[in-house]
Order: structure tokens, then sequence, then C-alpha cells
């Protein structure tokens, strides 16, 4: 019998063993249907930022912060992070908003510069600022590598004894009343646990629904495309633009472009083992159109590739961090495609609910993140909107 079993080898699941392990729990059992890092995490943009308005998630973000830039003496190894700025550009109709939750960010401490165009310029020569009102630039953002964060925080865990199954697919979590008791496997395996978490993903839905928990979340397919500008660029900030609705950084010297709007790039699938392998046609054109008249300097740009995925949306588009009605129970899902940013914190937040019923992270109120705030009507938004994007800000 395992004290915890976790469903799911992702960034979610590998960041709460690890940090229950930061807390003296070892007898933990990690189970994978394929393998660490498979599932969204693999698939993500790995972009770094503590820009949202939602003062807890910004907080984890924050934290999960320190965990990257200490990556290598914390888990052994380099995890890919590259720090060269987060940078944030917004029309003349979202400055109000835009200041305002610059404001509460720095109240939390995040260090968030507010900048103009000839600043911006020096850091994306190839730009056309025109159509912007004013940026700001957070330092400490940039990007990382979600599977190789995985990966390493994997082989951390092996080395404190953690237990990590893959191909180990979970056909139930089996209960005993109002009570988990383990997991049922594909193959008929029972594995007997005190613990059980969910961080499956979009993948969770199947496993919690016969136990009466419906989450609301909706599987969803999401298109990035990749540009080569012909050019060397060198290593700009990660840049989100509240104008044209997109966010770009490099990666490889290639600019990898996505849609920040939720329109066109983001739709709902109903199996999320199904979906294209490839951008649409009409995703890789609108695409190449905002591209190119936000980057009107680059010499020789052209398609390089796309890349595919789906994540797990939910009414509010932030993640379900929460104990159940059963005993033992606890759920990690629904980060809708944000999950990689603030997945250190996440794990202890996680571990925190497991063994304490509440959190020690700063500006982070645990109950943000409840399953039952769907049912009360009590969603996490922003007070902060920015027009025209995604509800996540």
């Amino acid at each position: 019998m395992s004290e915890v079993v976790i469903i799911g080898a992702g960034v979610i699941g590998t960041a709460t063993a690890h940090a229950l392990v930061q807390r003296g729990i070892t007898d933990i059992t990690i189970l994978d249907r394929d393998s660490v890092g498979s599932g969204g995490t693999g698939k993500s943009a790995g972009i770094i930022r503590c820009h949202y308005g939602v003062t807890s998630i910004a907080a984890l973000a924050l934290c999960s912060r320190e965990f990257f830039e200490n990556a290598a003496e914390i888990v052994g190894t380099d995890i890919g992070f590259e720090q060269v700025g987060y940078l944030v550009g917004v029309g003349a109709d979202n400055v109000e908003p835009f200041r305002a939750s610059l404001a509460n960010q720095r109240s939390i401490g995040v260090e968030t510069l507010e900048i103009g165009h000839a600043e911006v310029k020096e850091l994306w020569p190839t730009a056309h600022l025109d159509d912007f009102a004013t940026f700001c630039l957070e330092p400490g953002g940039g990007y990382g590598d979600g599977y190789a964060t995985a990966q390493a925080l994997a082989t951390s865990l092996r080395g404190h004894g953690v237990t990590i199954r893959q191909g180990a697919a979970v056909a139930a979590i089996v209960s005993d009343g109002d009570k988990v008791t383990g997991v049922k496997l594909a193959d008929g395996e029972v594995v007997p646990a005190g613990t059980v978490l969910v961080a499956a993903g979009p993948w969770s839905m199947p496993l919690l629904s016969p136990l009466g928990i419906e989450l609301p979340i909706a599987p969803a397919f999401v298109q990035e495309v990749v540009i080569d500008p012909g050019m060397d660029l060198g290593a700009p900030p990660v840049f989100s633009d509240l104008v044209s609705m997109q966010y770009v950084h490099m990666r490889g010297g290639e600019m990898l472009f996505g849609n920040s709007s939720g329109q066109g790039s983001v739709r709902p699938v109903t199996d999320p083992d199904v979906y294209p392998n490839h951008a649409t046609n009409e995703a890789i054109e609108a695409t190449a159109e905002k591209a190119m008249h936000r980057f009107p300097g680059i010499e020789d740009p052209r398609v390089s590739t796309t890349s595919t995925g789906v994540i797990d949306l939910t009414p509010d588009n932030n993640p379900i961090i929460s104990a159940t009605d059963y005993a033992g129970l606890y759920l990690a899902v629904g980060m809708s495609g944000h999950g990689f940013k603030t997945a250190p914190a996440i794990g202890r937040l996680t571990a925190e609910l497991i063994l304490d019923g509440e959190t020690t992270i700063p500006n982070v109120k645990a109950s943000d993140f409840r399953l039952s705030r769907f049912a009360e009507g009590d969603l996490l938004v922003s007070p902060y909107v920015y027009k025209g994007a995604m509800g996540i800000r």
C-alpha cells in the first residue's frame, strides 16, 4: 500500500510529489498511462510570467519562479529556463485595467515595469509598435521546457524512493463508502492507497464521473505556429501582444506564435486523444497575417512547423485544486493551458492541502481553487479584465 498515489506523471503530478517529499512523505506511487511528461506537459509553450489579474494566480507564478530560477540546485539538473523577460503591450482600450493589474502585481512582490515605445524598440527592433498605447516588462519572466522539467523532477523523485510506473493506465478509483482506498489499473491490478490525487488533465473526467464527481472541464485543441524569421533576432523577451491578441517567443532561433484571444486556435474536442497533429490552414493563415503586421522588419519569414495539443479548460480558465466529498481524494486539474508556469507552487499548494488543509504560500487562498466554486456561482475571475483577451488574464 502507498501512502499517496498520484494519477498523472506530468509537471503537476511530479511537482506535487516533490513538495510531499520536501515534507517527508516518500511512500508515493505515480501512475501514468504513457510516460513522464507525455501529456499536456510535453506540449506546453513553456512561457513563464507572473502577469495575472487574479492575486492567487500571480502569487503562485511568483512562488514557482523561485523554483525555475534555482532548479539546477533543487533537482540537480538544468530544466532549460531562459530568463529573457516577459513583455506585454496593450492598446488604448486596455490601459486602465492594465495599470490596475500592474499595481496589484507589484503589491505582492512582482517586479514589473511600465515602459515606453523607445525601450520596446530596442528589445524588438523588427516590431511595428504604433498601435500600442503602453507596455510593461517583467524582467524575471521568460520561458522554460515543460518536458525537461517533468523529467528532472521524476529523476529527483526516484532518488528519494518515489515509485513512478509508466504505461500504467488507471481504469477506476476504488472507494469504500465515502473514502478512497486506491486505484484499479486497466489490467485489473489494484493499487491500494490512503490518499489519491487526480492530476491527469483532460483525462481526469472519466475517472471521477463514476464517483458522482462531474468536473466542469472542456478538453480543447490548441494550435501554435512556428515561423523561421530568416534572420538572427537574438534573445528578446517573450512578447504578449494584446492588440493583435497573440504571443511570441524565440526558441532555437525561430518564433513560436500562439493566439491570446482564444478564438480560432482553441477549439473544443470530445476526445482528448483525438485531435489533429498539425495546425489548420485557417490558424496558419491567421497567424501569418498577424505576425506580418506585428513584425514587418523580418527579412524572409516562412512557416517552419506547427504544434498542437489539448488543454483542460474550466469555466473561469483557472485550475481546480481541491479536496472532494471522498476522504483521501484530491484534485489538481483544469489548468486551462497555464499549468507549467505555476506547477511548482501548485505542487506545494496541493501537498499542503493534503497534509494541512490550508496553504502557507504568501498571498494565495486555497479556497480560491475549490471545486465547489462552480456550483456556488463564485467563479475565480480577474477584477482587471482585458478586452478581447482570454479570461485567464
